[in-house]
């Protein structure tokens, strides 16, 4: 069976295509192992988005079951082999390279005509990647030269496990790798002493309040925390090379953006960072069904506020009230922003312009190029930051002007006549109120939400995608979700039907107001453009 023969026809339907002068062992590994690629990719991918992890990986599974596992194509092709071999259409090994055949042409195909989802190329992906490519060349080949080489046909559907056995393998160096990082990060931030490093955290507003932070004290030369770099290691890894570039005396400004999915995190950050100053800028849903509780969260988030010395000082959204129940764990000063009496720091006469947000804080009126009046709170903090800092408020008025709101953030633009509303860098249940309220106060006779649906709420999803269903029924004249389970959830509240995207939605008249929200490529917006 396995010496060099021809085959007859890979599909059996007599000489569709001609013989090869192959060995068939060789010709089975290598349509294997080029069927496999693609779905390999496209899971490594999903579960980079994921960060790694398990619990984000198991909440998103038990959300949307299997479907991210198995593609629509590959699943139909082995139906057919499956028929093929229960009514005995040809021998089971001219099957087999038919079906192998058939993979490995989709798979090349997704590559050649550019749809394949590749993850970010980092040392970790391709370390992963590769271990996992491995193992699929030993088990194809295992597999070929054992009498159960039809059990071929599964090794594409089952990457997932392959990449997940990978991932085990390799855990314990990963671990010991972070844990070195860790130690170091924190020997390399113990030799600068005077630097004064304000930690940010909360559900939503984090980068937005970061790079309003970093604008307001650009004169003091700040360093940030990059774009999407705001878990354990990539602060740590990115603090290592940041504090090369400046004096060992130096009292310059260090900014971390702080995220979480579960305890201990944020008190690990404080650990390597050792913040002065903590901002929390809202607590709200996201991320709850890994939480487990809105107490397991608050408390989660609370680690910042714990990890600050008497001599520094938190700052709270005084508009958000489960911050305000943070304030009891602060053993440093507090100041509270908002625009209701309890705030310390109180924006009043607050309008929303084409240009962005008015506003007056005692006898000083702010203009800053941001939309979206739920901003104001984020605003307040880089005020109040900058007034710890020194700065006088005239000074931080005219800063605020020339800020540049980031991109995909509750950025607003005009494109072919259609004005935007892109919040598309995250999502989470406060920013898409927040994007329904905004889109509900525009004079736009035409308006159209495009959404992809909001992740990791827990048991609040349904509830939540519902309410604001109910909250956008009188703003929107047609919905789009990219997620079906969720935009049905939202259709409930909306009380009309939510529809899913396809490839002959007719384009938006000129003039209209197009709300995007939730994580989606740029050429899914640029479809629904006239």
């Amino acid at each position: 069976m396995h010496e060099k023969t021809a085959i007859p026809g890979l599909l059996g339907l007599h000489g569709i295509l001609y013989a090869v002068p192959i060995s068939v062992p060789i010709l089975l590994v290598g349509l294997s192992l080029l069927a496999s690629l693609s779905p390999l990719c496209t899971f490594a991918s999903f579960w980079q988005m994921k960060e790694w992890r398990w619990d984000r990986l198991r909440e998103h599974m038990e959300r949307e079951g299997l479907a991210v596992l198995f593609s629509k194509v590959r699943t139909a092709l082995l139906v057919l082999a499956l028929i093929a071999l229960v009514f005995h259409l040809s021998s089971v090994q001219v099957i087999l390279l038919s079906f192998l055949s058939l993979l490995a042409i989709f798979a090349a195909s997704q590559f050649v005509l550019r749809r394949q989802p590749f993850p970010v190329w980092t040392s970790k992906a391709i370390v992963l990647t590769g271990t996992a490519i491995i193992f699929d060349l030993l088990l194809a080949t295992a597999l070929t030269l054992s009498t159960v080489e039809y059990s071929l046909a599964v090794l594409p559907f089952i990457q997932f496990a392959i990449l997940a056995a990978a991932w085990a393998l390799l855990f314990p160096l990963d671990r010991y790798l972070k844990r070195k990082t860790f130690r170091m990060a924190r020997t390399v931030r113990e030799q600068f002493p005077d630097l004064r490093v304000i930690g940010i955290t909360g559900s939503v507003g984090k980068t937005t309040t970061k790079e309003l932070i970093a604008h307001v004290l650009k004169d003091l030369h700040p360093l940030s925390t990059p774009a999407h770099v705001n878990s354990e290691m990539g602060v740590a890894r990115w603090l290592i090379s940041a504090l090369r570039e400046i004096e060992k005396n130096s009292t310059q400004p260090l900014i971390v953006e702080m995220g979480a999915y579960r305890s201990d995190e944020i008190a690990q950050l404080c650990r390597i960072t050792q913040p002065l100053y903590g901002v929390v800028t809202f607590i709200g849903s996201q991320h709850l069904a890994l939480f487990g509780s809105q107490e397991a969260l608050i408390r989660a988030k609370g680690e910042l506020l714990e990890s600050l010395p008497a001599t520094g000082k938190a700052f709270l959204n005084g508009d958000s009230e489960l911050c305000l129940q943070m304030r009891n764990l602060c053993v440093s000063p507090v100041t509270v922003i908002g625009t209701g009496e309890h705030a310390e720091m109180m924006a009043t006469e607050i309008e929303e312009t084409k240009s962005g947000l008015r506003f007056r804080i005692g006898e000083t009126h702010y203009g800053v190029p941001l939309h979206g009046t739920h901003n104001v709170a984020n605003i307040l903090l880089a005020i109040s930051v900058g007034e710890e800092f020194g700065l006088r408020p005239e000074a931080i008025a005219e800063k605020l002007k020339t800020f540049s709101p980031l991109h995909r953030t509750f950025e607003v633009r005009e494109e072919r006549g259609v004005t935007i509303l892109d919040d598309t860098h995250n999502a989470s249940a406060a920013s898409f109120q927040a994007a329904v309220t905004w889109a509900d106060t525009q004079p736009f006779e035409h308006k159209v939400l495009l959404a992809s649906g909001i992740i990791e709420l827990g048991e609040e999803n349904a509830r939540t995608h519902r309410e604001i269903g109910v909250l956008a029924s009188g703003v929107f004249e047609k919905v789009y979700f990219l997620d079906k389970k969720s935009g049905a959830l939202f259709g409930e509240g909306f009380g009309r039907r939510v529809d899913a995207l396809t490839t002959n939605v007719a384009p938006l008249d000129s003039s209209s107001l197009l709300v995007c929200v939730g994580r989606m490529p740029p050429s899914i917006i640029q479809s629904l453009l006239p």
